[in-house]
């Protein structure tokens, strides 16, 4: 079923801009869980998809794509709703994003190959590359439609069934893709969307023993958890994406206004809500204070509001949780003695909305410079020396990405190289391409989405080998 579900169970999904209730959604457990791997198991075991050529499965694909551009307001308009996203942006970026991803692997779908092999001895070898299985997709809230397709997209063109979890904050998207995918042409059972919560659909997913992998994309606590169903169940594969403490590393010779507006889109964009967000900034101190000075400035004149209103910059975090969570972290840094230069309230009488907030005299040590906040809050730093940049930027448990502002080539090659992180931005920021890896280090995670890297990531490699009788050569 190329749909969704529809158990007995409901809960409410909410708009953050009002605290009211959008709608009821249904809710997912272990047995709906379980019929979906079902119908996903069939399919793979015994339907048209990987059975299809690659080719067949693009034109497919391609056509998925072009209902999302068709329906491209309708799905901005749903992620704003449910996830206080800005319109504007989720409209021009993030879903002609979600086709372009569909669009890329359905061009690559039909060059997935194995290789000939010239093997010791009169035997000859080659490989194939299969499609791994029955998938499982858990997405978080923050992107829900550019991580539903970060996911699904190489995995059907791997030739992958799947089943996607959906954050049960922001469910409303998925359940669109999941009618479109339907109109698309895409056969029952290929694509399955549960709705539900993390702690039951969530759980009975990872802990299937008739899912081949799961792909999980959320907080480093509940990756260890997802690692830790898998292992007990059927040692499936995993993939991780998980949290990040971004560093964005500016050097004396910087363009001042273009390094102050890259640190703000760097820390406020989405929210903050987003797990590359750039909220270490380490300033060199030949520019620190003019820093400063320009960048509160520039935080004092952005707009928060609904995110209907296109003068709007920041929209509200995500839920009551989200909400009560930053403003945990502010008071932190007040409490743990960084100076809090602007920012630091909430908006409004209704709604999860907080003031872009930056804080100064802020070190490593400090909940708010070590702990991944998800809001936005940034934390300024003065570094003196390259080595005491490097060194700084790679004091923490995360590696998920760092950014680069400087003019001097040999500056950012050595620091690109010595920084632990999977992504490098240098003079810019938030850069992703459907063709370009992105994935962790150290506790952000491991499995690259995005690129050809992600399709091997749905394929299992089998080896082939034949004796080869009275041959020429060898």
């Amino acid at each position: 079923m190329a749909n969704s579900l529809t158990p007995s169970l409901t809960f409410e999904t909410k708009d953050p801009r009002n605290e009211e209730v959008i709608t009821v959604v249904a809710e997912g457990d272990k047995d709906d869980i379980d019929s979906a791997v079902k119908a996903a198991r069939t399919a793979l075991d015994s339907g048209a998809w990987p059975r299809m050529s690659g080719y067949e499965r693009g034109r497919i694909m391609m056509k998925y794509a072009d209902l999302i551009e068709e329906h491209a307001e309708e799905l901005a308009i749903l992620d704003t709703i449910d996830g206080g996203k800005v319109f504007s942006i989720c409209k021009n970026i993030d879903i002609p994003h979600t086709v372009h991803l569909l669009r890329y692997y359905a061009g690559a779908a039909d060059k997935i190959h194995g290789e000939t092999l010239k093997l010791l001895g009169e035997f000859q070898g080659y490989t194939l590359k299969e499609p791994l299985g029955v998938i499982g997709h858990i997405i978080p809230w923050n992107f829900p439609s550019t991580l539903f397709f970060v996911k699904v997209s190489p995995a059907l063109a791997a030739g992958c069934t799947m089943i996607v979890k959906p954050a049960e904050q922001t469910p409303l998207s998925a359940l669109y893709y999941a009618h479109l995918a339907k109109q698309a042409g895409i056969p029952d059972g290929v694509l399955n969307v549960v709705t539900g919560f993390g702690s039951t659909a969530g759980a009975a997913l990872c802990s299937h023993m008739d899912v081949d992998k799961v792909s999980f994309t959320g907080s480093t606590e509940v990756g260890r958890l997802v690692m830790e169903a898998a292992a007990k169940s059927n040692l499936k594969h995993v993939s991780l994406e998980l949290g990040g403490k971004t560093p964005l590393i500016i050097f004396d010779d910087a363009d001042l206004d273009m390094a102050v507006n890259l640190s703000q889109n760097a820390a406020f964009f989405n929210k903050g809500e987003i797990c590359v967000a750039g909220s270490r900034v380490y300033v060199q101190e030949g520019i620190y204070d003019a820093f400063v000075e320009k960048s509160v400035e520039m935080a004092k004149s952005r707009v928060v509001g609904d995110p209907f209103n296109s003068e709007v910059h920041q929209g509200p975090q995500i839920d009551k949780k989200q909400f009560e969570k930053v403003l945990k972290y502010i008071e932190y840094g007040k409490n743990e003695g960084a100076t809090l230069l602007t920012g630091g309230k909430t908006c409004g009488d209704k709604g999860y909305f907080i003031e872009p907030t930056i804080f100064a005299d802020v070190n490593e040590n400090m909940k708010i410079g070590k702990d991944e906040i998800f809001g936005p809050v940034l934390s300024l730093m003065k570094f003196k020396t390259i080595e005491e940049a490097i060194e700084k930027a790679n004091a923490t448990r995360y590696g998920l990405a760092a950014g680069i502002i400087t003019n001097n080539l040999n500056i950012a090659h050595r620091v690109s190289r010595s920084v632990q992180a999977g992504t490098i931005w240098i003079n810019c920021f938030f850069v992703f391409d459907p063709s370009c890896p992105f994935g962790g280090y150290k506790m952000s995670g491991f499995g690259k989405d995005q690129g050809l890297d992600a399709i091997e990531k749905y394929l299992n490699v089998k080896s082939i080998i034949t004796p080869i009788y009275s041959s020429p050569w060898l």
